[in-house]
């Protein structure tokens, strides 16, 4: 800390001020409000960060002891004041917590109780906001006994004033001879981290990580040291070299990217005026400036940025695991080595961990740094490497160059980890955490720490890429087979299922280059098979995953899985059962992998229904299509056996029939059929709309809530329908709209509720949803109003122009519009008002809601139920939706029309 800082505070210029005025307050917030001002222009002139939290603490001290010395605590009064925690190790950042203890030698507070109570009184009122205990020494001792968290600032201290004997004494009671020694504190440490750890999902990657708490944050530097200092004495992060924790270079990688991250929690006080250590999205852009991250592309600046914090952190949590395994060894172990287990001439198992039989192992052999991970996925009981094995493999990184990744050793070695019954992704992820695997596939080693700037990808591509391995061997899991019965079975007998962990591990490699990234992963995925030597079949499986993987999910989600037409293009596609399989069980775990909120029970019926049928195509050869004829009639005639078997008339049901037209039929199952012919006929010809509910699938997991609609046609009925829906808190997924030859319509929704799930047997819900829908149709003049509810907050900081094309569908007499834009409250109630308004009429939509974005399809005709024809009329249709939709007031992208 500076011995004296005139610029940031002048103490003489400080004394003059509180002679002037009649009151102290004043001067003390005008010292304050300029030390801030200081401080915060030379973070943007680039002074270096830890001088800067050192100054801001230098500077509260001289605050702290003024406001102090305005008491008369006489000279040897028994009273100390203390900074502890963070502002007792000496930093402070711009809202820092600011942890004082008032350390008295006895138990009687009344002695002190006014002039401590004027003291926090005049903190509170010149602005400073402080965290302060009164204790006496004893009642220290008392305290840190019960509490880890008290002990551990206590460890932290300084004094301020007042005499340093009452803080030795201190120290000396809370002392690790007294109580905490350091095993049980260590331990209870490393409970407190994984707590901590698995409130952010035990990951150093989440979109908007707490730079503070989250795992490869700067707490756990702090634990690091409080370890250190219990059991060591007095440490400082360099000390640790010196007692053989940490290599200089290590500590240099460690101290470098504690200093990044200060920088980032400095900014994010600055810029939120507060003590904000969660990087919001609110704040990235702006931080990403303010560290140098500039760029014509504000987008590619922050990502930049978060790559940079990603691989920062994980540098962290790569020290933090080597240290706290040499913690282990030297507390909990002490002078306990257990007998080794030889597995190899290389490796042998002590207490558990795998280490090396020789420090030359690696050099002499380096083909045994891809052994190692074999070995522990071979033998699942190892707990992990050793500390010294660890800093050994990281020493000789640098031997994995192209003569080692063509090394029929390595390579054989690789491909036997993911032939392994298990440790696969767990090992995968140790590779990447000990920067292996970014050296071995240099690929996969650009990836590292890149995220995409949306809310759809909520991990890095590296994290989604093991997270989705690691789905993938839990599809083998008896407690998954519920959630993904199909998934599951299917992953079970797949021939050869190390080829999909290969597939897995290459599908998303060639994002952030520009480009198609399925594309460019197809051409490294064949590279990668090439110096791996893989029989041509596994090489052409592999590619080909890589190369589709997104057009199950795309078929599923927007194209209408009812036309007969879009079922035989998806199995020309895949061509086999074997790939079908392959494919669909890839773009579940992919789904799951990228963000779980994403995987909702409709999504899931839909890529069973597209898997079903694309397996009954296979089936009956590619080169007998079924045709629309022969699908309407199995359908019909399996519907007429479950009305006849329920005593309806068929003769009624056919001639009903007739006037529905051939799209019902394509559209809707058999047991849909039945279950509206049934229901229509009973209601017979009453004027108000017959509202139908029900699940649209008995199993638990799978499936939305399906409402079908039949009430004689009106202009309005989409549009009032949708906003209706809106009102009731319903998200719709699917809506087929149909038109009967008597002017009837059949509209069928499948909707969700607003957390994702079906609404399922809620008798009170159903009956709200019938009575507010059959309200809002009878009464189509009183328009439900469109819900003006609060974009989320994340949601603000995706803002970008809407995306329309406009195109004539080429099989069929419709419009197919595409929507691309920023999810937002009651959207889908905007594009209904502005269908009423052009006089346009809903035959079917597809509507995909992606992270922050939403991708609809919707298949439209005129007021004659005629295709689109006049371009003038596409245009300002265009128009309008993208001045509805757009959070700047409509600036148009690049968008197309073709009719």
């Amino acid at each position: 800390m500076p011995q004296v800082d005139p610029e940031l505070f002048d103490r003489g210029q400080f004394q003059a001020e509180l002679a002037l005025k009649s009151s102290p307050i004043a001067a003390f917030k005008k010292a304050i409000r300029g030390a801030h001002e200081v401080l915060d222009a030379r973070f943007r002139q680039g002074r270096d960060i830890r001088r800067l939290v050192e100054d801001r603490a230098w500077f509260t001290d001289q605050i702290l002891r003024e406001a102090w010395a305005r008491f008369d605590w006489c000279e040897d009064a028994d009273i100390a004041l203390l900074a502890v925690g963070g502002y007792g190790r000496g930093e402070l950042h711009p809202y820092s917590d600011i942890d004082l203890l008032i350390l008295l030698d006895s138990a009687d507070h009344e002695t002190f109780r006014e002039p401590i109570e004027r003291f926090l009184t005049l903190l509170w009122d010149i602005g400073l906001e402080v965290g302060q205990s009164v204790r006496s020494v004893d009642e220290c001792a008392e305290e840190a006994r019960a509490d880890l968290t008290v002990v551990t600032n206590l460890m932290e201290s300084r004094t301020l004033a007042g005499p340093e004997r009452l803080r030795q004494r201190m120290i000396e009671v809370t002392g690790s001879d007294k109580m905490w020694p350091s095993k049980h504190f260590y331990l209870a440490k490393r409970k407190e981290q994984r707590d901590r750890h698995a409130k952010y999902n035990d990951t150093e990657y989440n979109l908007e990580p707490n730079v503070k708490g989250s795992p490869g944050g700067l707490r756990d530097i702090q634990t690091i040291l409080w370890v250190a200092r219990r059991h060591f004495g007095t440490l400082n992060l360099h000390a640790m070299v010196g007692q053989g924790f940490l290599l200089e270079s290590e500590y240099a990688l460690l101290a470098s990217s504690q200093e990044f991250l200060w920088k980032v929690r400095y900014a994010l006080h600055m810029l939120a005026g507060r003590a904000e250590d969660r990087l919001l999205f609110d704040h990235q852009r702006s931080i990403a400036g303010l560290l140098g991250f500039d760029d014509s592309d504000a987008k590619r600046a922050i990502e930049r940025f978060m790559q940079k914090y990603y691989r920062t952190v994980m540098s962290i949590a790569e020290l933090s695991e080597l240290i706290v395994l040499h913690f282990e060894e030297a507390i909990l172990r002490a002078g306990e080595t257990g007998q080794p287990r030889p597995l190899n001439s290389r490796f042998q198992v002590r207490d558990d961990y795998i280490e090396v039989t020789h420090p030359n192992v690696f050099k002499r052999t380096p083909f045994a740094i891809m052994e190692i991970f074999v070995l522990m996925a071979q033998h699942p009981e190892i707990k992990g490497v050793r500390a010294d094995t660890i800093r050994l493999l990281r020493d000789h990184r640098h031997l994995i160059d192209d003569e080692f990744r063509g090394d029929i050793r390595n390579t054989s070695l690789f491909i036997e980890l993911f032939k392994s019954a298990q440790g696969i992704h767990r090992n995968l992820r140790r590779m990447n955490r000990y920067g292996i695997l970014g050296r071995y596939l240099p690929e996969f080693g650009y990836i590292v720490g890149q995220m995409q700037h949306d809310l759809f990808h909520i991990y890095t591509v590296d994290a989604h890429t093991l997270n989705l391995i690691k789905h993938l061997r839990k599809l083998k899991w008896p407690e998954l087979a519920e959630k993904f019965p199909l998934a599951s079975k299917l992953m079970d007998k797949l021939p050869k299922p190390e080829l999909i962990y290969l597939a897995g591990l290459y599908h998303d490699i060639g994002k952030g280059r520009g480009g198609d990234h399925s594309e460019l992963g197809a051409v490294d995925a064949e590279a990668f098979c090439r110096r791996h030597q893989l029989p041509t079949w596994d090489s052409r499986l592999i590619v080909w995953l890589v190369q589709n993987h997104l057009v199950m999910s795309t078929t599923a989600q927007r194209k209408d899985l009812s036309d007969p037409q879009v079922i035989h293009d998806f199995a020309q596609l895949v061509g086999d059962q074997t790939r079908l399989d392959y494919l669909y069980v890839l773009t579940i775990a992919d789904i799951n992998a990228t963000n779980p909120s994403l995987w909702n029970s409709w999504r899931a019926s839909l890529l069973r229904q597209l898997y079903t049928e694309t397996k009954r195509a296979l089936r009956r050869g590619l080169e007998n299509p079924l045709d629309r004829e022969e699908q309407i009639r199995q359908t019909q005639s399996a519907a007429l056996d479950i009305l006849v078997r329920a005593g309806t008339d068929p003769d009624e049901a056919e001639q009903l029939w007739t006037q529905l037209g051939d799209d019902y039929f394509l559209r809707h199952t058999a047991g849909d059929v039945a279950w509206h012919t049934d229901a229509i006929l009973q209601h017979g010809k009453r004027p108000e709309p017959l509202v139908l509910i029900k699940e649209t699938t008995q199993r638990e997991f799978e499936g939305g809530t399906q409402i079908f609609i039949y009430a004689p046609d009106q202009h309005d009925f989409f549009a009032v329908t949708v906003a209706a829906m809106d009102q009731l808190n319903l998200n719709i997924h699917d809506a087929r709209v149909i038109t009967s030859s008597s002017q009837f319509t059949l509209d069928t929704y499948i909707v969700l509720d607003t957390d994702g799930g079906s609404i399922g047997d809620d008798p009170a819900r159903i009956k709200q949803i019938r009575q507010g829908l059959v309200d809002a149709l009878k009464n189509p003049d009183n328009y439900p109003a469109i819900i003006q509810r609060r974009v989320p907050r994340q949601l603000k900081h995706f803002a970008f122009a809407p995306q329309v094309t406009i195109s004539n569908d080429a099989q069929r007499p419709v419009t197919m519009l595409e929507i691309t834009a920023p999810d937002r409250p009651g959207l889908l109630a905007r594009i209904g008002k502005i269908f009423l308004d052009f006089d346009l009429s809903l035959q079917n939509a597809k509507i995909a809601t992606l992270g922050e974005r939403v991708e609809d399809v919707f298949f439209i005709t005129d007021a004659h139920n005629q295709p689109l024809s006049d371009p003038e009329l596409c245009a300002r249709l265009q128009e309008a939706i993208i001045a509805q939709l757009s959070p700047t007031g409509g600036q148009i992208e690049p968008s197309r029309i073709s009719i």
